[in-house]
């Protein structure tokens, strides 16, 4: 959906440290749009070539199966941006990309795209750090696939989301209620199997829900489980 009015791009991260006038020329550069939530941003069998970056909202980077399943690679949030890969080689876009809110985007043409990475070294350097930080992501999730099992997959997901709101007496809160469609998606299993997980766990003490909340209960007991399986967690 085309139609957003321009908005600054001072709180794209890619960007810190370039000037007022940069900014303001990239900026010029940049075509803007909006997009309803669950609107999909990016087809993967499109041949647009544009870098995105999302001045406000979130979006989810994800493929599906050939029965359909949904599964989730990545989430990008306001101040990041995405599309990187197909406007560095000008290959096909490698996955879908949907907005789970409203969401606004700047977007930059591969030409312009290339002309920032010649212009601004610092930027060259942001991207090629967030290109090894999907390769190092990468390695761990085929690493995971490969020898964890789907439960201990959704054990180490229910960990990581509870980690932002981890308390001093041992316990977490995941708010909202993590969506269990969501968590399959991202871990490569069913939504099946998450609802067994967490039945299994709720047996066990270890997590419950109150209201719209997910309340871990014993986050040490939930880490060893994980540390059982696949090592210590750092």
């Amino acid at each position: 959906m085309q139609g957003a009015k321009n908005e600054s791009l001072a709180g794209i991260r890619l960007f810190d440290g370039l000037s007022e006038s940069a900014l303001e020329d990239l900026s010029k550069r940049c075509r803007w749009h909006k997009y309803q939530p669950n609107e999909q941003v990016i087809d993967r069998f499109s041949d647009s070539r544009d870098l995105y970056l999302i001045v406000k909202g979130r979006v989810r980077v994800v493929n599906y199966s050939v029965t359909g399943r949904e599964v989730t690679f990545d989430e990008r949030e306001e101040g990041e941006y995405f599309g990187e890969l197909a406007a560095l080689d000008g290959e096909p876009r490698s996955a879908n990309v949907i907005a789970l809110n409203e969401l606004n985007v700047a977007c930059l043409s591969q030409e312009a795209f290339n002309r920032l990475l010649l212009e601004h070294p610092q930027v060259t350097l942001k991207i090629l750090h967030g290109l090894a930080k999907i390769v190092r992501a990468s390695n761990k999730r085929i690493m995971d696939l490969s020898t964890v099992g789907a439960n201990n997959r959704v054990h180490a997901e229910i960990l990581r989301l509870a980690l932002p709101g981890v308390r001093t007496d041992n316990t977490a809160i995941v708010s909202p209620f993590p969506i269990h469609g969501d968590i399959a998606s991202r871990v490569s299993t069913t939504r099946e199997t998450v609802n067994r997980v967490f039945s299994d766990l709720s047996r066990r003490g270890i997590v419950k829900r109150s209201k719209s909340n997910l309340v871990i209960l014993d986050l040490i007991r939930l880490r060893k489980m994980i540390e059982d399986v696949v090592g210590e967690i750092n």
